[in-house]
């Protein structure tokens, strides 16, 4: 491979790490003589909507960045080394890499190059050399630039498989502090747009044999979590807003790493990663999607943010302890559900049982019921095998115990 190509490679593969629209990136490690390629490349993993893993080659079209967002590391001002992929170089590298067994698909993002119709005019022009002149049907993710044309969208969404817009920050005053140049306004169209045409689409091919698909695996995005003061409510709120108004596939989020110093970001010194944080507004974005949750039912002003110790789904149960406990052998799936320690299956486990014969307790375990969980807030042919003060707090203590003993240091 042209050394001038991994060089760039190497770049920005290295600068796409921080889009968590896919799992991982690729890491660097030794070949000590045996076979395969161990550079990292960039090579990341998504899952297709059958349930198989993918291989996608994870890179930036460019990080030669032309907006000045405080919280990037390609931000305008900062001293990093810049690269940028023509068109054919990117379709070239996946072919080849594709032809080597490397990758099954790609996932190209690009930072805004000159300006957004210049940067989305070169995406278009890649999937159409990968599309049309290499023949390559193979899964593609592509971004869409905000304040591009919407002919360039339009022209991305009939070859992409699945096409996202990055809002990065949940209000439009995290916006003004950290990224001025963009507001929510011109992050939304490319959304509506998106949302428009994918609906306008499925229509089409309902009806009309030639129908053109657009972008059949829908449109996703990512926020950032702890780079502003925003509360996790606002987060959920801005969330479950999102899927109502653009029905979004999924909302990624991504845990601040913090690469920039600057007056209005998170200091270095006092900043790690807040990753329990992230993973509870993941836990949240599930209750939303598959568990009939709403925003305001999981946090309000009272309580705006995630419990750090249990899940927002316990925490939910035991703030509304007096719904409970509930009889398992006779309440609907949606009472199931929210149930702690029942999950989709288990509760399609319950529901299918339940047809032949009441359900014992010692049933429970045996269809994957997380017992310990579910024990304070069910009953099971009317005996009730949790404490006999349903009081949270008492829960609490049961489920996560205080430790008896405190670790002392010396200090020197």
């Amino acid at each position: 491979m042209n050394k001038n190509i991994i060089e760039k490679l190497q770049i920005l593969a290295d600068a796409a790490k921080y889009d968590v629209s896919c799992a991982s990136s690729g890491v660097n490690k030794k070949n000590t003589g045996k076979i395969g390629s161990s550079q990292a490349s960039g090579i990341c993993h998504t899952w297709a909507s059958d349930g198989r893993c993918v291989s996608l080659l994870k890179i930036l079209l460019s990080n030669d960045c032309a907006y000045d967002c405080e919280y990037c590391v390609n931000r305008l001002s900062n001293d990093v080394r810049r690269a940028s992929f023509t068109p054919e170089e990117v379709a070239e590298l996946t072919i080849e890499f594709y032809r080597r067994n490397y990758i099954e698909g790609l996932f190209l993002s690009s930072a805004v190059e000159k300006n957004p119709n210049h940067t989305m005019e070169k995406i278009v022009k890649t999937l159409l050399i990968l599309r049309n002149q290499y023949g390559f049907s193979g899964y593609i993710h592509v971004k869409a630039i905000p304040g591009a044309d919407k002919i360039l969208i339009h022209q991305a969404g009939e070859l992409a498989d699945r096409m996202s817009v990055n809002i990065e920050l949940p209000t439009e005053a995290g916006l003004k502090l950290l990224a001025p140049q963009k507001t929510m306004k011109k992050l939304f169209l490319p959304m509506d747009q998106i949302k428009q045409e994918i609906g306008r689409s499925k229509y089409e091919l309902a009806r009309y044999r030639h129908a053109k698909s657009f972008v059949p695996a829908g449109q996703s995005t990512q926020m950032i979590v702890g780079a502003t003061k925003e509360s996790d409510m606002d987060m959920i709120n801005i969330t479950d807003q999102l899927y109502k108004k653009f029905s979004l596939k999924r909302v990624y989020f991504s845990a601040y790493v913090p690469v920039n110093q600057g007056g209005n970001l998170p200091a270095i010194s006092s900043t790690t990663a807040p990753m329990l944080r992230e993973h509870r507004l993941y836990q949240a974005d599930w209750l939303l999607r598959f568990y009939k949750f709403k925003a305001n039912e999981l946090l309000d002003q009272s309580n705006p943010n995630f419990d750090k110790d249990f899940d927002p789904k316990m925490m939910w149960a035991l703030r509304n302890i007096k719904e409970f406990p509930k009889e398992i052998n006779k309440v609907s799936v949606n009472e199931l559900l929210r149930i702690p320690g029942i999950g989709m299956i288990s509760a399609r486990r319950i529901l299918k049982q339940r047809k032949i014969r009441n359900i014992t307790f010692d049933d429970l375990k045996k269809m994957g019921v997380v017992v310990k969980r579910a024990r304070f807030f069910i009953t099971c042919g009317g005996k009730y095998y949790g404490e006999k003060n349903l009081d949270p707090e008492n829960i609490k203590n049961i489920l996560n115990p205080v430790p008896p003993y405190e670790q002392l240091s010396l200090k020197i």
